[in-house]
């Protein structure tokens, strides 16, 4: 992150959550806004990690891939309340 440029941002959040962060926060001792800039890094790091790794597998996707393990599965009604809907 560049330190030259920051950019602020109204947070608001639910009191027992920013009860709960500044508890962290203090914990880990440092300030509020230093432990939400980590959160939201380390919440980014993951979704883009995770991106890579779903568009990975994609790409090495062959079709029917799937329909082996469906082919398996039993043939039963829906579960009540995962019906389709009507269209």
């Amino acid at each position: 992150m560049s330190e030259a440029r920051r950019y602020k941002y109204p947070l608001q959040l639910p009191m027992s959550l920013k009860e709960t962060a500044t508890r962290t926060a203090r914990e880990d001792g440092v300030s509020l806004n230093q432990w939400i800039t980590a959160a939201v890094a380390q919440k980014i790091g993951a979704v883009e990690t995770a991106d890579a790794f779903l568009k990975r597998r994609a790409a090495t996707a062959r079709t029917g891939d799937l329909t082996r393990y469906l082919d398996k599965a039993p043939d039963l009604p829906p579960v009540p309340g995962d019906e389709l809907p009507d269209a």
